[in-house]
């Protein structure tokens, strides 16, 4: 799954790497190093600009809240619920399928967070035999320092208490793709802990890399179970690092590039 992700890196450099040819440098956000769902969010998406004559797809910078809201819903109080879309039903799921199909975006990241789940305190859990304990967060991010382009999807919705002119009356609303987490070997893991993605927890936000970016982002391609179920597919392996973090991350007030920071091990008393 994806709860939580660090985004550092300045719009300026989001613009020249996505190739975006609009955006508005008023509505851009500072950096966030514990970025947590219904936050709002950068995503690279391509759209027409809206009241433009020419109706050829723009490359935008958009910011836009993280927790999908569908067309359809009555309220949106299930976004929190609807942060992550898994990648094996995207195409069938009545809140996903549409977006899927016509509006799909990139969400950049400089990595993500997860915390480990180890076969035995899932067991535990289950069998009420023992407390949640505290887990060791890792950050897990490419190994080459390139940004983390995960696969997202968006949709529009219209909060019909308020009025057409109403700054508010539509929400646009993203959700992160998931995938298996990858089972090989990490490019580079930790001297301690895990030596594989999925060793740290079952999913992972699904990585599209470069020259899928185009492809996946065209919205004139809405073949749902041919050509966009292709580009679901994992990256390659080997291409992704992991280290621990301070559990400073769990609590979403902290907020600071020290939570990135690598510890030489994972810290006292956490779990793996």
């Amino acid at each position: 799954m994806c709860g939580r992700y660090a985004s550092s890196r300045r719009p300026e450099d989001l613009v020249e790497l996505f190739g975006v040819e609009k955006w508005e440098p008023e509505e851009t956000l500072a950096p966030d190093y514990n970025v947590a769902p219904t936050k709002q969010v950068h995503v690279v998406l391509d759209r027409p600009l809206k009241d433009a004559p020419d109706p050829r797809p723009v490359r935008q910078l958009r910011v836009l809240k993280w927790g999908l809201v569908p067309s359809w819903a009555k309220n949106p109080d299930g976004a929190a619920r609807m942060i992550n879309a898994r990648s094996e039903t995207l195409h069938e799921k009545p809140s996903f399928r549409r977006p899927f199909a016509q509006r799909r975006c990139l969400i950049p990241a400089d990595g993500y967070y997860e915390w480990v789940t180890g076969g035995e305190e899932r067991q535990l859990e289950v069998e009420g035999k023992k407390k949640r304990p505290r887990k060791q967060p890792y950050f897990v991010l490419p190994a080459d320092g390139s940004v983390f382009a995960m696969a997202g999807i968006y949709e529009f919705w219209r909060d019909r208490t308020l009025p057409d002119d109403h700054p508010l009356s539509w929400w646009v609303t993203c959700s992160v793709i998931t995938t298996d987490a990858e089972a090989g070997p990490l490019a580079v893991a930790p001297a301690e802990g895990p030596g594989s993605l999925a060793d740290i927890h079952p999913r992972m936000p699904l990585m599209l890399t470069p020259d899928r970016w185009d492809p996946w982002l065209n919205p004139a391609d809405t073949d749902v179970d041919g050509s966009l179920r292709k580009l679901l597919e994992p990256p390659p392996g080997g291409l992704m690092r992991a280290y621990p973090v301070s559990t400073a991350v769990s609590n979403v007030r902290n907020n600071g590039p020290e939570l990135l920071t690598e510890l030489e091990a994972p810290e006292e008393g956490t779990l793996f």
